[in-house]
């Protein structure tokens, strides 16, 4: 039975050092970084507000449109606010183009169905809508008539789907049923023409009457349904952008942080790491080992959850791998206390430990609530502080409580320390039973 401990400690320790050495690389390749860290696009808009004088709502109104655009399309940790009071400093990190990046902010999806379309000739005459008028060269294809209903009367619910019968297609769900039902019963049998913007992408004859507000729009590639939904469900802006300045942030004032924050952070390690060896010995390399573990599963949860690791992010890391260690010292400090007492091993590791639990709950929940309260309250890089708070202390917590006391009952249980020297302590005989 004692080998087969040992034989598991051994184990457990070598996957902990073999696992982190092994994918380490790969998962801090597939870690999202931060603006600050990678680089991105400074975007200014100028709020058209056409003369109008804006008020507080109508600007925090804005900010939530370019905020729904921007998480819509998937861009983690966008920086957006406010500036000169009718201006919008967006900034995103990754890479894009001018236009990619002008165009999931400042441009709208104008969705709009009509009873009646027009052919536009290249001087001016409009025809009727034919398949042989809109092959006229130079001709362009125009709505004629007032919408029927707009990208505004749909519900934020679209998505792409792809239909048996019409191929490749955008669901999407209008908020007054009632509304669409009647636009289907009054044109049953005849054709109504979808534009966006200024581009006709299909015209279908309407076949039934949809009591339930629900249709597809059809004529796109899988590529254009699924930037379509993204934009309807981002909603309109409720006034118009104008793209005053972009900017291209380079990743080199990140990347010196971070190789300059990594350095500290390994210099910081290293210490640490002897530190535990030196005092408290056979224990320290526990905690070394729980440590190690607590790094990777920090970075396993960013790269798996798809979080984004800022600046600020990195400070709450290693905020984490100060509490593990106080968590580590706590419970060492108590077992030595029960050993001094004249305790056996065993009893100690298991008194000290619980003795030890109730101080660092009070410590790892205050924390956390503090972290709740800021993601509640803060924005931007507040917000992302607050969650890799949260993250390091539930992963420190669990490391460094539940790992390192069962490493350390299982290595009582192998009842191979007769020494308090082992444990930095003294120099005794250590009652294993």
């Amino acid at each position: 039975m004692k080998w087969i401990r040992i034989f598991w400690l051994l184990l457990v320790a070598a996957s902990i050092v073999g696992v982190t050495v092994g994918t380490s690389a790969g998962l801090w390749k597939h870690t999202k970084l931060g603006l600050d860290l990678r680089g991105g696009y400074d975007l200014v808009y100028q709020i058209d507000s056409q003369g109008q004088a804006l008020t507080a709502s109508d600007k925090q109104a804005v900010l939530t449109a370019v905020q729904l655009r921007v998480d819509a399309a998937g861009i983690g940790s966008p920086n957006i606010q406010l500036e000169d009071q009718n201006r919008i400093d967006v900034q995103l990190a990754g890479t894009y183009s001018a236009q990619q990046a002008n165009r999931i902010i400042g441009q709208t999806s104008q969705l709009g169905m009509y009873a009646s379309a027009k052919v536009k000739t290249e001087n001016g005459q409009l025809l009727p809508y034919t398949p042989q008028n809109a092959a006229i060269p130079n001709s362009t294809i125009v709505p004629s008539g007032p919408a029927l209903v707009t990208g505004k009367d749909l519900k934020s619910n679209a998505s792409y789907q792809q239909d048996p019968q019409r191929g490749d297609v955008v669901a999407v769900t209008f908020k007054n049923p009632g509304e669409w039902q009647f636009i289907t019963t009054r044109y049953l049998g005849k054709t109504i023409y979808t534009f966006l913007g200024s581009q006709m992408i299909n015209s279908a004859r309407v076949t039934q009457i949809t009591p339930n507000g629900q249709t597809e729009i059809t004529g796109m590639t899988p590529q254009q349904c699924v930037l379509l939904a993204k934009e309807l469900n981002a909603g309109a802006l409720p006034y118009p952008l104008h793209l005053v300045s972009s900017t291209t942030v380079g990743p080199s004032l990140g990347a010196l942080s971070l190789q300059t924050t990594m350095r500290a952070g390994l210099v910081a390690l290293v210490l640490i790491f002897a530190f535990m060896m030196f005092v408290y010995r056979t224990a320290g390399v526990i905690a070394n080992l729980s440590l190690i573990a607590y790094g990777y599963i920090s970075l396993a949860l960013f790269s798996g959850l798809g979080i984004v690791l800022t600046l600020p992010g990195l400070a709450a890391l290693v905020l984490g791998i100060g509490m593990a260690v106080d968590a580590n010292i706590i419970s060492y400090e108590r077992v030595i206390d029960e050993l001094n007492s004249g305790k056996s091993l065993m009893s100690s590791v298991i008194a000290g430990n619980r003795r030890a639990l109730r101080t660092i709950v009070d410590s790892n929940v205050t924390t956390f609530v503090a972290g709740i309260v800021m993601y509640m309250v803060g924005q931007g890089d507040i917000k992302g502080f607050a969650m890799a708070l949260m993250l390091s202390v539930a992963t420190s917590f669990l490391t460094s409580v539940f790992l390192s006391r069962t490493m350390l009952l299982q290595l009582a249980k192998t009842k191979i320390l007769h020494s308090s020297v082992w444990f930095g302590f003294g120099k005794r005989r250590l009652q294993t039973r």
